[in-house]
């Protein structure tokens, strides 16, 4: 070990004890911690066009290139990571930056925490000067020529995507596959044997299309699985922070009726917006408690949900000072926020009181203006319009990228809530948009729309790399289950769904949804966030707390248990009726030869409840089960 290399390791021990936590406890922000020390030392010289020492650092990808020196930075390894070497070494003519008095200590500190954790990197964010710009207005493309069988105006887009990209469209995908992938993304509920055996064997050719209408019509399932999107989005449960004190009210009466009815999206963002009886909780968020920054007042809060929610901007940053990631400014969220207040706001930078008073502001000052002198119900109402007019491209835009996204695996703009970045194909974006506006703002008709492409229904993508800027489109993307679905689908395989909700809907329901349960363990460690955060995705990624979870996890320990002794009463203790039970109702198909023999050797003449458990446990973990493919 060098001299160097043993005094960059002892310094960052001291930093340890000196700022334990930035450096041991919290992974710092990207976005409020590191990028303003980057730009602070380091973008003069390595960004926007700059390469001095023979590297840049405009992007991730840019930043962990290995250049003559080795690898600049190496993640979750401060230690040897070169940067950190050079922002600590005492050779004044090796040190970074070269002028002035370097950084701190606490600087180091919390980029070699960054380092770390990962030194994980804003997608929306880069550096370089950003020259693209969405447009605003509605844009009706023009769709290409059809090839013989593919007229859907999605497939006629797709494939002219491909074929100036050198590419080709994942083949179909057969019958089983398609019943379990519809099922799931519709009503986010497994097809029962029955329908995936009378399916399979239909030959009638416009099956498929009967499926989705069937699905989509089927209103309570259709709202018990997209309650789950929705509580995301909105940030509204059943229990947890506010809800005791009287800090946050639900809304889930008024969006459970709202989904079942079907209610026309621009009508239903608005009555979010300009609040009506029962929707008032997600205008008004959480009143926290105790003292709390600028950026968590309550109209400031709403500033951010509207933004994010309805038009996939991020005014969290541009809360706190103009925005790192985009154009969004202060005053712009200081505006949105000023609309919704009784009382005057005063802007504060960075948590720091300006002296200047926000004035009501739309963000798109081109499709119109708040009236300042107008009470705040009406102020409210002049926001809804704004956001949810036809004119407003941005609105019908957001909603179907994220339906995309939900349907297919990755957004066409991505990340969802980045809708200012160039998405990969505008055509079809903007196809989307106008169809959605063109119907009346039916959700339904739009997710018919995409399910009945042949885009959607070819198999699902396998990727080559997990870097996100070498992503092409190709086909769907495999989606892990929701917590949700996941849940839902063991109740269904093992019989033992509850027989009572902790949110009672409006109407009378057929069946207990997981949607309708307070999280309890099993969901949170399968990715339920808690809701205190507007939630647009969810991680792909297995956790070691879900690993554990699944692996010995109480919940599912007990429900494995009940379902054991459900499936051998149902099935006569018959081994191969079991295996088939099991792998039609959780996989959508029958064991192969190989499988059933393992299974038959497994169970034996005479299964006991022990060894269809752990049947249950084998399907239950692997990806087949566990991934919309």
């Amino acid at each position: 070990m060098t001299s160097e290399t043993v005094k960059r390791s002892i310094y960052l021990t001291l930093l340890s004890s000196l700022f334990p936590v930035p450096l041991m406890a919290q992974e710092p922000d990207f976005i409020h911690d590191v990028v303003p020390i980057l730009k602070k030392h380091c973008a003069e010289c390595h960004t926007a066009g700059k390469h001095k020492g023979g590297f840049t650092m405009n992007t991730r990808e840019e930043l962990m290139k290995e250049n003559d020196d080795g690898f600049v930075l190496i993640p979750g390894d401060a230690s040897n990571s070169l940067l950190v070497d050079l922002i600590t070494t005492d050779d004044e003519d090796l040190r970074m930056p070269p002028k002035g008095k370097g950084l701190v200590d606490k600087e180091v500190a919390v980029i070699s925490a960054w380092i770390n954790a990962g030194a994980k990197w804003d997608p929306t964010f880069t550096f370089e000067k950003k020259t693209y710009e969405p447009p605003l207005a509605p844009r009706r493309p023009e769709l290409p020529a059809a090839k013989k069988g593919r007229e859907h105006p999605i497939d006629r887009i797709l494939d002219a995507h491909l074929t100036k990209e050198k590419s080709s469209a994942s083949s179909p995908i057969d019958d089983e596959g398609f019943v379990r992938r519809i099922h799931l993304d519709i009503v986010g509920l497994l097809p029962t044997r029955e329908v995936t055996e009378s399916f399979v064997a239909d030959p009638s050719p416009d099956k498929r299309a009967k499926i989705i209408a069937s699905l989509l019509a089927n209103n309570e399932a259709y709202t018990g699985h997209w309650l789950t999107f929705w509580n995301d989005l909105l940030r509204n449960d059943y229990a947890g922070t506010g809800y005791i004190d009287g800090g946050r009210k639900q809304i889930s009466q008024w969006l459970y009726k709202s989904l079942l009815e079907n209610k026309p999206y621009n009508r239903f963002a608005a009555e979010l917006i300009a609040p009506v009886k029962g929707s008032e909780g997600f205008a008004h968020g959480i009143k926290w408690r105790g003292e709390v920054s600028a950026g968590q007042t309550v109209p400031i809060q709403y500033a951010q949900s509207v933004g994010q929610t309805f038009l996939g901007i991020n005014l969290k940053c541009a809360s706190c000072h103009d925005s790192f990631t985009d154009r969004w400014k202060l005053t712009d969220s200081y505006g949105l926020a000023a609309a919704f207040s009784n009382e005057k706001i005063e802007i504060a930078r960075c948590d720091k009181p300006t002296g200047k008073i926000a004035e009501p502001y739309w963000l798109f000052p081109e499709l119109g203006k708040i009236d300042a002198s107008k009470p705040v119900n009406e102020r409210l109402a002049q926001v809804a319009k704004l956001t949810t007019m036809p004119q407003n491209g941005r609105f019908s835009r957001t909603i179907v990228n994220r339906l995309w996204h939900r349907l297919m695996g990755r957004g066409i703009v991505h990340p969802v809530d980045a809708m200012g970045s160039e998405p990969w194909n505008a055509d079809l974006l903007d196809h989307l948009a106008t169809y959605l506006v063109d119907n009346g703002y039916d959700l339904k008709k739009t997710i018919a729309h995409i399910t009945s492409s042949h885009a959607y229904q070819s198999q699902s993508q396998v990727l080559a790399s997990d870097d996100e800027s070498k992503w092409k489109y190709t086909g769907p993307r495999s989606k892990r289950m929701t917590a949700e679905q996941f849940v839902d689908a063991i109740w269904q395989i093992t019989g033992t769904t509850p027989a009572k909700a902790d949110f009672a809907p409006p109407s009378p329901i057929q069946q207990v949804r997981a949607s309708l349960m307070k999280s309890n363990l099993l969901m949170r460690s399968l990715g339920r966030p808690n809701r205190e955060q507007i939630v647009t995705s969810r991680p792909n990624d297995l956790t070691t707390l879900e690993a554990m979870d699944l692996n010995n996890g109480g919940i599912l320990t007990q429900l494995l248990e009940k379902g054991a002794q459900h499936l051998l009463a149902k099935n006569n203790n018959d081994s191969k009726l079991i295996a088939n039970d099991i792998f039609l109702q959780a996989l959508s198909r029958k064991p192969t030869a190989e499988e059933a023999q393992i299974i038959r050797q497994t169970l034996g003449e005479k299964p006991d409840p022990s060894t269809v458990q752990d049947l249950l446990w084998s399907i239950l973990v692997l990806p087949e089960f566990q991934l919309v493919r």
